[in-house]
């Protein structure tokens, strides 16, 4: 099992786990109360997910402008 795995599978069940805590001693859930809060945290959860694989992917366009150790960056011109 990969590591992106394992750590959606340890997610998935701290999640269940403090969810059925949380139910049985009368607590209440540190989660929105209604579908269209829940459903938002799934949508923000995902655009997060998909923006960083997305970035990831990219060739890092500006690499010369970037500073080095110092600061300083390369010059644009003569």
């Amino acid at each position: 099992m990969n590591t992106q795995r394992l750590k959606v599978a340890i997610g998935l069940l701290l999640g269940v786990a403090l969810g059925a805590l949380c139910r049985a001693f009368g607590l209440p859930a540190p989660a929105p109360p209604a579908l269209a809060g829940a459903l938002l945290v799934v949508a923000m959860t995902l655009g997060y997910l998909g923006v960083g694989r997305w970035c990831a992917q990219r060739e890092a366009r500006n690499r010369p402008l970037c500073g080095g150790p110092d600061g300083s960056t390369v010059k644009a011109g003569p």
